[in-house]
């Protein structure tokens, strides 16, 4: 284990590789409420441990505005399984100026850099992982965001069968709103909550789905309060966490659909073909109904 407790973390590393003081000052968008590292004034902080992301251009961007946050010789630990991006950890602070001690530790590659660093390389690598409009798309994205460069064609699948929904509703892991902006072409919804664990997500969000009748939440589908007596609920679940296969998350989902839905309210759920879900779905809803599968992808409507 690393000797030094870190007072800001970016993410969640492994507690038997680094030491994370208890008080420790959360920057990952992946945890409500954290701060944003693009908001820290430059050479602020005193140091800062990093579970790299897996993604390249989101990985530099992330260690790009690190490096720019903490003072010059504050020491910067990023760190990611081998497979993950770990084993690219050290090319990447290379490319920004950067030497590094590397070691290896539970499968995860370690790297302690100190700046200041390239600051031109620092600064081209934070605009190479901006949000931007994409013309493809036509909506405003950013590296690191659920299917950030495409549309998921689960996603398109469910659009596809989507009917015109009424009422209030929900949008769970609504990523950059391309199923909410489905859903909201119906004049009938009264009210869409968009719910994501990803800041940037909803932030991006909110530039895409222009609608008073939206409200935007930063939090975790699986917890989120405040929601009750739904109409509908349309979602593309994830099935990983950490670059891992977890189906829990999905079964997390549906199960907190059905706690938020009417009486006969409706859950419209994307999924790849693989995952088992109609094992949870039949003892939570009335009804769960195949709609389509195309793709390696299926369309399931429950209704409570």
């Amino acid at each position: 284990m690393l000797e030094a407790a870190y007072g800001n973390v970016y993410g969640a590393p492994p507690a038997e590789i680094v030491e994370i003081a208890p008080d420790a000052i959360q920057f990952s968008p992946l945890f409500p409420g954290a701060r944003d590292l693009a908001d820290v004034p430059p050479g602020s902080l005193d140091g800062l441990v990093m579970l790299a992301p897996p993604g390249t251009v989101e990985r530099r961007h992330e260690i790009a505005l690190a490096l720019r946050a903490l003072r010059p010789g504050a020491p910067l630990v990023a760190l990611a399984p081998k497979d993950k991006g770990g084993a690219r950890i050290a090319g990447d602070l290379r490319a920004l100026g950067l030497d590094c001690e590397e070691s290896a530790r539970k499968h995860h590659r370690i790297c302690v850099a100190s700046g200041p660093g390239d600051a031109a390389a620092i600064e081209a690598a934070i605009a190479e992982g901006r949000p931007r409009l994409s013309p493809e798309l036509g909506l405003w994205t950013q590296p690191g965001v659920f299917s950030w460069n495409r549309v998921d064609p689960g996603t398109a699948l469910l659009i596809e069968h989507l009917p015109p929904l009424a009422g209030k509703g929900a949008d769970f892991g609504c990523g950059i709103g391309l199923l909410a902006r489905a859903a909201l072409r119906s004049p009938k919804v009264a009210l869409l909550a968009l719910i994501d664990i990803d800041r940037r997500a909803i932030e991006l969000a909110r530039h895409n789905v222009d609608d008073p009748r939206v409200t935007f939440v930063w939090g975790d589908a699986r917890t989120a309060a405040g929601l009750a007596g739904l109409d509908f609920v349309v979602m593309n679940p994830p099935f990983h966490e950490g670059g891992v296969e977890n189906q829990s998350l999905g079964q997390n989902f549906i199960q907190r659909a059905a706690a938020m839905l009417r009486v006969g309210g409706t859950c419209w759920l994307t999924a790849n073909r693989h995952l088992p879900y109609e094992a949870i779905l039949k003892p939570l809803f009335r009804q769960a109904t195949p709609v389509a599968e195309a793709g390696g992808y299926k369309i399931y409507q429950a209704r409570k």
